[in-house]
């Protein structure tokens, strides 16, 4: 039932964006968002990401919804600038089925064209399974999209297998620590040693750091 339905949900109108703030610890600044996609329908109502996106790629959904997801964000960030609102980088998710197709170089470069957005304010988050994937394909279209100027972050760090000797072979700009560990930091010494060690290993890369789930001022470690 939940492929039948996702399969007509672009045609519905069924898919939407929003956007989580991306907030500067010392200042407060909003500096980025994170767009996030949900899928309301009539007689599923709110399908968490978790169910339909596993869906989405193994039935070959993945890049079409991806597709629209870039284009939407662009265009979302297009109508920010012509509100005159201040520039915000926006994150958004993409899966390993999209990093095999050869078309998402192309679908990326002329949604920004189209909307008048410079690459660098858009940046493609990957998840650490990624990182296992050593194939040359995958290598060399990570290459072609740095060469453009987006930037990369890796998303839900510290949860999967991956070796961290590998965060140097991958062109990364951020790395993002996992909510399972914010959310415990105030009561787990163990889960507030890992972030910490996390955070300095990521700054000795010279990579940024975003922690997930900050929602009280005790978790700003």
């Amino acid at each position: 039932a939940l492929e039948a339905n996702l399969r007509h949900a672009l045609d519905r109108g069924e898919l939407s964006l929003h956007y989580q703030p991306l907030i500067e610890v010392r200042s407060g600044n909003i500096v980025a968002a994170e767009a996030l996609l949900r899928w309301d329908n009539p007689e599923l109502g709110r399908v968490s990401p978790d169910q339909f996106i596993p869906i989405a790629e193994g039935a070959g959904l993945i890049i079409p919804i991806g597709n629209w997801v870039v284009e939407t964000a662009c265009r979302d960030m297009a109508e920010w600038a012509a509100g005159n609102l201040p520039p915000v980088r926006v994150a958004i998710n993409v899966s390993s089925v999209q990093l095999r197709d050869q078309c998402l170089p192309k679908v990326i470069a002329r949604a920004l064209a189209a909307n008048g957005i410079k690459a660098e304010s858009l940046e493609l988050e990957v998840t650490e399974r990624l990182l296992l994937d050593q194939s040359p394909h995958t290598r060399a279209l990570l290459e072609k999209l740095r060469s453009m100027g987006l930037r990369f972050s890796i998303d839900d760090f510290g949860t999967g297998y991956s070796s961290m000797s590998y965060l140097t072979s991958f062109p990364f700009d951020a790395l993002k620590i996992d909510r399972s560990f914010i959310s415990k930091i105030t009561e787990s010494h163990q889960d507030r040693a890992l972030s910490q060690a996390i955070i300095a290993m990521a700054h000795s890369l010279a990579l940024e750091v975003v922690a997930e789930g900050v929602e009280m001022k005790e978790r700003s470690i």
